[in-house]
């Protein structure tokens, strides 16, 4: 393959769809591309190795703009790594505790399912405690 390669082969050796290709084209995370004479974007290596840094971190439940700060960051080789780990770490806080508020989701849910005798949907349990109950406050951010 050469240094340069169309759109869908790109799509194809990141697992990415094309419109999300050029989503993050178009929002900075990649730099400007180079066109062919047919004005058609040229991906490079390094662009490919890119998307699929972003890929990864996208799975990983990175947001937008802390992906942008990682590429940033990757850009300057000889940085101090500190500002990344700060980042990881305010990452992992706040996958913890969207952790601890789906282990009480699913301590609640199981509450209620235990409660219900199978019978009538008048008597459900789940429909009155759904209906009656005001949530615990670790369960409320679910429901905004």
């Amino acid at each position: 393959m050469g240094d340069e390669c169309p759109i869908g082969e790109v799509a194809r050796r990141t697992g990415l769809k094309v419109p999300t290709i050029r989503y993050y084209e178009q929002i900075g995370l990649l730099p400007p591309l180079p066109r062919s004479d047919g004005n058609r974007r040229r991906y490079r290596d390094s662009d490919i190795r890119r998307l699929v840094f972003v890929r990864h971190a996208r799975e990983l439940g990175f947001e937008v703009e802390a992906i942008r700060t990682l590429l940033e960051l990757q850009d300057q080789p000889e940085g101090s790594c500190r500002e990344i780990d700060a980042l990881v770490g305010e990452h992992l806080e706040a996958v913890d505790s969207k952790i601890q508020r789906l282990v009480a989701l699913r301590g609640e849910l199981q509450h209620m399912l235990a409660c219900c005798r199978g019978g009538r949907v008048a008597e459900c349990r789940v429909i009155e405690s759904i209906s009656n109950c005001e949530a615990p406050a670790k369960l409320k951010s679910f429901a905004s």
